[in-house]
C-alpha cells in the first residue's frame, strides 16, 4: 500500500542522496610512541549523519559539514578499542565526510552539503581527507570506505526512480544509455582507476600504515519483489527488475571493484555485504539495517532534504536518503574493529 506523503523529485534526489564518525582530532601530528594512530576516511556511510549525536557537537563552531556522528562504526570502534586496548592506546581520527567522492580523499577539495546548522551561504570548502587526517609515517591505521558517489548512485537511483513511476527500465537505459552519459560498465571502470590512484596516494602520504578498505552493505533484498513499490521508507517507485538490476549489476560490481583494488595493494578488504545480507531496506522496522528515503533518525535531523522535494513529516519519518540506522553502523563496526587489531598485531 502507498503512503500518502510528497512524492521526491527524481532529478534532484542526486544531492541528498550524495549525502553521503567520532570526534574530529587535530590533523597533522604524528603517532606517539605511547599510542596507536587510526584515520578513518570515507562518504556518508562512515560518518554516520542520522545515527548519532553530531560530532562536533550542534551549535560548536567546529562544525564543518560532513555530518559525523557518535552512532558512526568508527566511533563504535574507537570506544571499543579503548576499553580493552590493542596492547597501548589507539587515537582516532576521523576525516570521513558525507557527499564525499573518491577524489576527495587525495586530490581534490570538498563542499560539504549537510542539512543540518547549513550556515548562510553554505559550507566553506573542506582540505583532501589525507590532508585532514593528517597520514605521515607515524600512522598505524587507515580505514577507507568510500566510492558510491563517485559513480555517482546518486545519478542512478533518481533515475530508476523517474523511469520506474511510467514502468520504464531503468537497466535498459544505464545499460545502452543516449549519448554523453556514461554505462554502468564505464562508470565501474572509471571508479576502479580512481580508487587505485586513491589508494596509491595512501600508501605515499602513510607508508607504515596498515590500510583496510570497506565495502558497502547490503542495500536492496535478494529479490526486488520483496519490495513495496510506491513506499517512501523503502525505494519508492523503482520496479521489481531494477531492484535486482542495482543489487546485482551495480552494488555487487562495486563492492568487486573496491576488493580488487584493494587486493592490488595487498590490503585487507573488509565485506559487509554478507553479513548484512536479509537487513536491507525493504525489510520491516526493526529488520532493516538500512533506512529508505524516508526512515527514522534522531530528531535533529530533518524531515525534508533541501532540493529533494522529499516530505517525510506526515508519516513521521526523516529524510534518511538510503543510509545505514545504528544498527547497521553496529554491524560494520564488528567487522572493521576485528581487522584493525589484526592489522596492529602486525605492527
Amino acid at each position: 500500500m502507498r503512503h500518502a506523503v510528497s512524492r521526491p523529485r527524481p532529478r534532484v534526489l542526486a544531492a541528498g542522496l550524495a549525502l553521503a564518525a567520532a570526534t574530529l582530532l587535530p590533523a597533522g601530528s604524528a603517532g606517539a610512541a605511547d599510542e596507536y594512530e587510526w584515520a578513518a576516511l570515507g562518504d556518508s556511510f562512515t560518518a554516520g549523519v542520522f545515527v548519532g549525536d553530531p560530532q562536533p557537537p550542534l551549535g560548536d563552531p567546529s562544525q564543518d559539514g560532513c555530518a559525523r556522528t557518535s552512532g558512526s562504526y568508527p566511533s563504535l570502534v574507537a570506544r571499543e578499542l579503548a576499553a580493552s586496548p590493542p596492547g597501548k592506546p589507539v587515537r582516532l581520527t576521523n576525516v570521513a565526510c558525507s557527499s564525499a567522492v573518491i577524489a576527495n580523499v587525495a586530490k581534490v577539495k570538498q563542499t560539504p552539503i549537510s542539512p543540518v546548522e547549513t550556515p548562510p551561504g553554505g559550507w566553506p570548502a573542506v582540505d583532501t581527507q589525507i590532508e585532514r587526517a593528517g597520514l605521515d609515517a607515524g600512522t598505524d591505521v587507515v580505514t577507507i570506505a568510500i566510492g558510491g558517489n563517485s559513480l555517482p548512485f546518486g545519478d542512478i537511483f533518481p533515475k530508476c526512480l523517474e523511469l520506474g513511476a511510467s514502468d520504464q527500465s531503468c537497466r535498459a537505459y544505464f545499460t545502452n544509455p543516449p549519448a554523453g552519459v556514461e554505462s554502468v560498465r564505464e562508470r565501474l571502470a572509471r571508479v576502479q582507476n580512481e580508487y587505485t590512484e586513491m589508494l596509491a596516494a595512501v600508501h605515499r602520504a602513510a607508508p607504515n600504515a596498515k590500510v583496510i578498505n570497506i565495502g558497502y552493505p547490503t542495500i536492496m533484498p535478494t529479490r526486488g519483489s520483496a519490495c513495496d513499490r510506491g513506499s517512501l521508507t523503502e525505494l519508492d517507485t523503482t520496479t521489481h527488475a531494477d531492484v535486482d538490476w542495482l543489487r546485482d549489476d551495480v552494488l555487487k560490481p562495486l563492492n568487486k571493484t573496491l576488493q580488487r583494488a584493494s587486493s592490488s595493494f595487498g590490503d585487507r578488504y573488509v565485506d559487509v555485504f554478507s553479513s548484512s545480507a536479509g537487513h536491507d531496506v525493504c525489510q520491516p522496522e526493526g529488520t532493516k539495517w538500512m533506512e529508505g528515503i524516508c526512515g527514522d533518525a534522531a530528531d535533529y535531523w530533518p524531515t525534508t532534504f533541501p532540493g529533494t522535494g522529499v516530505e517525510c513529516a506526515p508519516i513521521g519519518k526523516h529524510a534518511t536518503m538510503i543510509h545505514p540506522n545504528a544498527a547497521g553502523h553496529a554491524n560494520t563496526a564488528v567487522h572493521v574493529e576485528r581487522a584493525i587489531r589484526h592489522a596492529l598485531r602486525q605492527h
